[in-house]
């Protein structure tokens, strides 16, 4: 009888662990289409001074498309919970088309946005819930680190817009060169690009284009030191096991 209890518990134990594992192979195949279908439709912008026409009523159709694209974000909240690097890795790059080089390292918990749209280069590493919101792209060398929760986004709403909407502005892509440092905490606005080897302190928000080896820190962030240029090291893709 003890045993049975044991062979149960480890049973329930084992199903905690991994029913993420299961949800994400279970959904493979409809998160594939779907995957498929957001990385083709282009994003529609109204011109700055245009009022946004009024929308018709939803259609069951329009119903059944907005669940569809609820259910892929949701889809990959649950893949950044599973707790195997190999099984995260292949679902970024053969689901959701995200562009991942070899030995870059993507940690648990963190929310990935038009993975289509994003780009990461050879030994980087992005750290434990981080944000990257690849809705106008996010291009990140080789060799950098963004540390724990990192928030990059693309897009953001135009206060002085009547309506409010996000496609008033003009939007670059966020791009990080290599070898660069992005402390815990930090944020990395729309349109900004970050020089080779350049390191973002902890806690700062990063508004304006960084040069390369530049030190910046600070919310705005602003420049406050230099690093070293002759940068030699490689990170090989190495990471904690499960997270």
């Amino acid at each position: 009888m003890e045993k049975i209890v044991i062979i149960i518990l480890v049973l329930v134990c084992l199903g905690v662990l991994f029913r993420n594992v299961s949800f994400t192979l279970f959904y493979m195949p409809l998160a594939k289409v779907l995957f498929g279908m957001k990385a083709k439709i282009s994003r529609k912008n109204e011109a700055k001074s245009s009022e946004p026409a009024e929308k018709p009523a939803p259609s069951l159709k329009h119903r059944i498309k907005g669940l569809l694209s609820s259910f892929a974000d949701y889809y990959l909240y649950r893949v950044s919970l599973t707790p195997s690097h190999h099984l995260r890795n292949f679902v970024y790059r053969h689901i959701c088309e995200m562009k991942l080089a070899q030995n870059a390292v993507i940690y648990y918990g963190t929310e990935v946005r038009n993975p289509a749209n994003i780009t990461i280069g050879k030994g980087s590493v992005v750290g434990d819930q981080s944000i990257l919101d690849g809705r106008n792209g996010i291009s990140i060398g080789e060799n950098v680190v963004l540390s724990t929760n990192v928030k990059i986004w693309t897009e953001q709403h135009d206060h002085r817009d009547p309506w409010f909407r996000c496609d008033t502005q003009e939007h670059n892509p966020v791009t990080i060169g290599n070898r660069a440092w992005i402390g815990p905490h930090s944020i990395i606005l729309h349109s900004v690009n970050i020089g080779e080897g350049a390191v973002v302190a902890a806690g700062s928000v990063v508004t304006h284009d960084v040069p390369p080896f530049t030190i910046v820190g600070g919310v705005p962030a602003q420049k406050i030191g230099e690093r070293n240029r002759d940068l030699r090291y490689t990170l090989t893709g190495e990471h904690r096991s499960f997270l």
